[in-house]
């Protein structure tokens, strides 16, 4: 079930919420690239790329692209004033080390325990897992960003996943078109609901349990 570009930006406005200037962080492909484009302009945020980019800004304008400057998807982006590059390497070195403060991801299935399904095998949807591997495991922080079902009507949030796993236990918080969801270490707390989405909507949409923060936030724009 494909999600229109405001519900898209509304969803990557949400998790530009999560991170703090200082940081380091490293934004899959999808709904993910479009997180820097919800940051104020002076934000000092380093935005970190696989093939070897610190410092990406947000997405260039329609014919404005650089053919020569791409995120690890193959997306064209910008850079911000301090931006560097470096070889793949150092940038996967940088991942390994520890030093990436915050992924953002998507994914095909998040388990009620934090499992990350995120790649299947090529041809089908994503062609490998890339570095989403090291990432869910050395990442500070993980969020994950995706449609709160697929296109056949089933939910994306599971018990279990059924999906080729990525990492187990390395989800730290879901975002969907629906609500925010906190992964604890007894299962998923629904903390953010976004209108016109109702709780019995989430309860009737996804597989895995959850509870209610008492202090839900509801979002009504």
């Amino acid at each position: 079930m494909g999600l229109g570009v405001e519900v898209r930006h509304k969803i990557a406005r949400r998790a530009a919420m999560e991170i703090k200037d200082g940081m380091l962080v490293n934004l899959g492909i999808g709904i993910p690239s479009l997180v820097p484009d919800h940051l104020p302009a002076d934000h000092t945020i380093m935005f970190h790329a696989e093939n070897g980019i610190v410092g990406m800004g947000k997405s260039p304008d329609l014919g404005k692209e650089d053919a020569h400057l791409c995120n690890a998807g193959g997306y064209p982006v910008t850079l911000q004033v301090g931006a560097s590059y470096c070889d793949s390497t150092a940038a996967f070195g940088m991942i390994r080390k520890g030093l990436v403060d915050v992924t953002i991801l998507g994914a095909l299935q998040v388990s009620e325990s934090g499992d990350l399904a995120n790649w299947i095998v090529p041809g089908k949807r994503v062609p490998g897992m890339g570095g989403a591997m090291e990432l869910a495991a050395k990442a500070k922080k993980v969020i994950v960003l995706m449609n709160h079902r697929e296109k056949t009507g089933s939910s994306k949030l599971v018990k279990n996943c059924t999906l080729p796993q990525t990492a187990k236990e390395c989800v730290h918080m879901v975002i969907t078109e629906m609500g925010v969801f906190s992964v604890l270490a007894d299962g998923l707390l629904l903390t953010d609901l976004f209108a016109p989405f109702t709780i019995d909507d989430i309860k009737k949409y996804t597989e895995a349990s959850f509870q209610v923060s008492d202090t839900l936030t509801v979002y009504r724009e």
